[in-house]
């Protein structure tokens, strides 16, 4: 699964540093090693959508359109009040952030029931409590050893258990929810949020924007208090996010229009924002 997932690295690579070319099929098969017609099947699997859709939809002009678009959306409905025009996974997704004096503990005493599961995306790590899902990470350059340490450096009091069954539980309720849409027993996903009081806010903007939608640092920050600065704390908090995916960092732009980095690599957010397009 790792090899398979490093083709596709290098057919996202590709499509991104080659997007202005439009490139064909056939051009992307030759650059990876493969047949046009498995590379069809294959990326189609694991990016959600065909090469071609995917290009279509990550240009630099569609990246502004959408932009534009969700600026005007999340005017309206700031300047009503409201917090925004959705939230990720309406009803699906839940939240709740720990307490001052939790974060002063630092998760002392709490039992954190981890696993590395390979999904959409590539390896996943999924970090969950008996309060529900803490931590939702990505194998990079630095293998899964250097993900697990700098999530797990996230809670240095609490003890840490492997569990492959109740983190595949989260990992179907995440990426394959469909699967348990006629279980009684599922409610909705719960996240465990630690950060300091700015970093949440932060993550709470990210959870209203729309699925599909993009947004700046600076309209987030303008989002959070009010004023078009701060995009720098912004990005810090941004790139402080323990749950990839369902807190949606991957949807943050440049106020050019360029997609910019991602923590996870930019490939990683190039699929996701090609799956979310589709």
């Amino acid at each position: 699964m790792t090899d398979t997932y490093t083709l596709i690295e290098r057919a996202l690579n590709y499509l991104s540093d080659h997007w202005e070319d439009q490139p064909e099929l056939s051009d992307l098969a030759d650059h990876v090693g493969m047949s046009e017609y498995h590379l069809q099947r294959l990326f189609t699997k694991w990016a959600g959508i065909s090469p071609k859709k995917f290009l279509s939809q990550l240009t630099l002009d569609q990246a502004r359109r959408r932009l534009e678009a969700n600026e005007s959306i999340l005017d309206a409905a700031l300047g009503s009040g409201l917090s925004g025009p959705g939230r990720l996974h309406d009803l699906f997704v839940t939240y709740e952030a720990m307490t001052p004096g939790e974060y002063k503990r630092q998760g002392d005493g709490l039992v954190i029931r981890y696993g590395w599961h390979e999904g959409p995306f590539g390896a996943t790590l999924l970090m969950v409590t008996d309060r529900g899902l803490c931590g939702l990470a990505f194998e990079d350059e630095r293998g899964r050893d250097g993900c697990f340490a700098e999530m797990a450096e996230r809670w240095p009091g609490a003890f840490l258990r492997e569990d492959m069954v109740e983190t595949k539980r989260y990992m179907n309720r995440i990426f394959h929810p469909e699967t348990l849409k006629d279980d009684p027993q599922e409610g909705a996903l719960r996240l465990v949020l630690k950060g300091t009081e700015y970093q949440v806010k932060v993550w709470e903007a990210l959870m209203t924007l729309p699925q599909g939608s993009m947004t700046t640092y600076g309209n987030l920050a303008k989002m959070v208090s009010g004023g078009t600065g701060g995009a720098r704390a912004i990005g810090s908090a941004v790139g402080a996010n323990p749950i990839a995916w369902l807190i949606p960092c991957h949807r943050v732009i440049r106020s050019s229009g360029a997609l910019g980095g991602y923590r996870w690599g930019l490939p990683r957010k190039l699929a996701m924002l090609g799956m979310e397009a589709s």
